[in-house]
């Protein structure tokens, strides 16, 4: 059975295996394959015997799909699935895989890395140091920006699923309380530091807001202009889910007017970035390239969870399927 993997060095730049795919299948690994809107001869190419098709961020459209016959499976290396046409590979009887939760510790540890960096500066003080400002300074310590202490402040989570829960622990392991929103709410996970509110309380109360939701037709643009506007002055906003979820130029112009006090993403709204991303040049704004997913211990997840989808696919009883054959 012959499987193509499109972009595979997002996932494995050379410090993991493929071996297990190995074992199963005659595999062919591109680290990356090139895509347009009007050109997917590339895509096409490649995978135009392949049975098994891996993805990670190289989108799998309908023309893509009507144009390899002999696919019968999709494995995307991602939990996010909406780089593939998931009608058209139903109309095709193609079963659709992702790999869920596999990076639920790594993203909210990435979540708290970027607030903290908001509220101590790390690497602009190391800067400091490192360019002679302390060693010149006439006072025993200085410091360029504003430090912030998070006891006794509001979390707000957008999203309270496995990530939203993880990085609510460690907030409250930093003595902070946790305002959450969710479609669905599990009552056990309450406390006196954790409840459920809706959007409009958990905007105007929390301190931080943290979005771990999915990018829903519901969701996107969700930080935007008026949902700013009922935010609490000098608010923090930490994005490692989606950029699509925060309208890009409304959070910059308020950053640029003070009314949010910092920001930090991991993602935007194009990715790569683009040079005219407003962001760029907004103030107290922290950009990470989308490493949140990314240690060497979540990919090994992801990895172990994409040879066991395809083994539980090639036995018979896949896992995982986010498409209905059936339709």
């Amino acid at each position: 059975m012959k499987a193509v993997i499109l972009d595979g060095y997002t996932l494995n730049p050379g410090d993991l295996s493929w071996e297990q795919l190995r074992e199963m299948c005659t595999l062919t690994v591109y680290d990356r394959t090139a895509y347009s809107v009007d050109g997917l001869e590339e895509i096409i190419r490649r995978s135009a015997d392949a049975e098994l098709l891996f993805t990670n961020k190289t989108p799998l459209p309908a023309a893509a799909l009507a144009a390899l016959p002999k696919l019968k499976y999709i494995g995307v290396l991602a939990t996010g699935y909406n780089i593939v046409d998931i009608a058209a590979a139903a109309k095709q009887g193609i079963v659709v895989t992702n790999i869920p939760a596999y990076g639920t510790n790594a993203v909210a540890q990435m979540a708290i890395a970027l607030l903290l960096e908001l509220c101590h500066h790390v690497g602009a003080h190391h800067e400091a140091v490192s360019r002679g400002e302390w060693g010149k300074s006439p006072d025993w310590c200085f410091w360029n920006y504003p430090l912030v202490e998070l006891a006794g402040k509001t979390m707000g989570i957008i999203g309270f699923g496995r990530i939203g829960q993880a990085s609510a622990r460690i907030a409250q392991a930093l003595g902070m309380n946790v305002l959450a929103v969710d479609q669905h709410r599990l009552p056990e996970l309450e406390s006196d530091t954790v409840r459920y509110v809706e959007l409009d309380e958990l905007l105007a109360y929390s301190d931080v807001i943290n979005l771990h939701c999915p990018l829903f037709e519901s969701t996107q643009g969700i930080i935007n202009a008026a949902t700013i506007a009922k935010m609490k002055p000098g608010v923090m906003i930490i994005n490692t889910s989606r950029g699509p979820l925060v309208v890009e130029k409304d959070l910059a112009e308020a950053l640029n007017s003070g009314k949010v006090a910092g920001a930090a993403v991991d993602v935007v709204s194009a990715e790569p970035i683009q040079a005219d991303n407003p962001l760029l040049s907004a103030k107290n704004c922290i950009i990470t390239p989308h490493i949140s997913w990314a240690p060497k211990e979540s990919r090994q997840r992801l990895m172990d969870l994409a040879v066991e989808n395809v083994k539980q696919y090639l036995a018979g009883t896949p896992v995982n399927v986010v498409n209905n054959q059936a339709e």
